[in-house]
């Protein structure tokens, strides 16, 4: 097989919750150029660890959000993303981002069985050996990063690069949500294999769609107006207040209810620089472990590494849902500031389930 026809795109039409297990280093530099590119889309250092093992797919991605040039959602083709395979940042000055990686078809293939052996749960380390050919792991490395004429580091990843591995899609496109369907996107994940379940199972994810075109046209004619969009978030502080907890990874917190947290933003919604998006609503209330603090994190419009003068926390688990962005499957890490947070040991411990059943039991 000659270079040129290695590097031909496989399109395998993967599905969410299908299993795939990532091809070897060798196989996979054989489909970059000598950008450690394929149509694109960078193959970063950090995704070399993952290479031979087994992982489930969580979402297609036909589509993503960008915010380099103005919100906009743009098309991607033959694509997915892994559960649970985020960039660590090693490959890119410890950025703590946390982006879900994309992964290129060609990258994976169909797993024989839908079974994980415990050797691919196994922790192991990137091949380092120098390869022939196109690129090679040198040159991933060397294409992650470079020095501009001021001596700054500028890093090139998939968050830099999204404007050139995606391309324009017309927002209104009904194509994009008969993606969202057919991919399972939308699927519960609960439905069994009968066909009353499936119908249903299709019926709930029309209804995510329904929800999600209904708010989204909503939103475009208010804008156009000038007028409030929904949900309404509307700070008004001259001056967003500061609150250092010192959190630290593993401890449990509860996200503080939405009056408390609009009185903490200005005119802009932010606090302190940081925006709160409407997507974090669905936390409000609830209770969560501390994933880590974020003190650095890329700057995707310009590459340059941010240094955040009041670090923010990572909730573990808590991520975009994107129900006011077009079903996005990016699933990007919110950042909340401490003063949105209270530690759970300040909260009253719910009362032991025997006892909240006993008023049940006197009705």
């Amino acid at each position: 097989m000659s270079k040129r026809d290695a590097r031909q795109p496989k399109v395998l039409k993967l599905k969410a919750g299908e299993w795939v297990e990532v091809r070897t280093c060798e196989e996979i530099l054989a489909t970059l150029d000598e950008r450690g590119r394929l149509e694109n889309l960078p193959f970063m250092p950090e995704m070399l660890p993952c290479c031979g093992k087994k992982f489930r797919v969580v979402k297609r991605s036909d589509k993503t959000c960008q915010n380099i040039e103005g919100w906009s959602i743009r098309q991607m083709t033959n694509s997915v993303h892994l559960e649970g395979i985020r960039c660590d940042g090693a490959g890119h000055g410890g950025c703590q981002a946390g982006c879900l990686i994309w992964w290129k078809e060609a990258w994976l293939k169909r797993a024989e069985k839908n079974v994980v052996p415990t050797e691919s749960l196994r922790q192991t380390g990137s091949p380092l050996a120098k390869r022939g050919g196109i690129c090679s792991v040198e040159s991933l490395v060397a294409a992650s990063q470079t020095t501009n004429p001021d001596g700054e580091t500028i890093y090139s990843c998939q968050a830099t690069d999204a404007l050139k591995f995606t391309s324009y899609m017309r927002p209104w496109d009904p194509r994009q949500y008969i993606r969202d369907l057919r991919s399972g996107n939308l699927s519960t994940g609960i439905a069994g294999d009968s066909r009353g379940q499936r119908t249903i199972d299709t019926a709930l994810g029309i209804i995510q769609i329904f929800r999600s075109v209904t708010i989204s046209v909503y939103n475009e004619v208010q804008e156009k107006r000038l007028r409030k969009l929904y949900p309404l978030v509307e700070g008004s502080a001259a001056k967003t207040p500061l609150e250092l907890l010192d959190l630290q990874p593993g401890e449990l917190v509860q996200v503080r209810d939405r009056e408390e947290i609009i009185a903490t933003l200005d005119k802009q919604n932010r606090n302190r620089g940081l925006l709160f998006d409407a997507e974090l609503f669905h936390y409000c209330g609830g209770i969560y472990r501390v994933l880590r603090r974020v003190n650095r994190i890329i700057d995707e419009k310009t590459g340059k590494m941010m240094e955040m003068k009041y670090p923010c926390i990572i909730l573990d688990g808590v991520a975009c849902r994107s129900d006011y962005h077009r079903l996005c499957p990016k699933a990007i890490y919110h950042y909340w500031r401490e003063n949105w947070l209270k530690r759970a040991s300040n909260i009253p411990a719910p009362l032991p389930t025997e006892q909240m059943a006993e008023p049940c039991a006197k009705c």
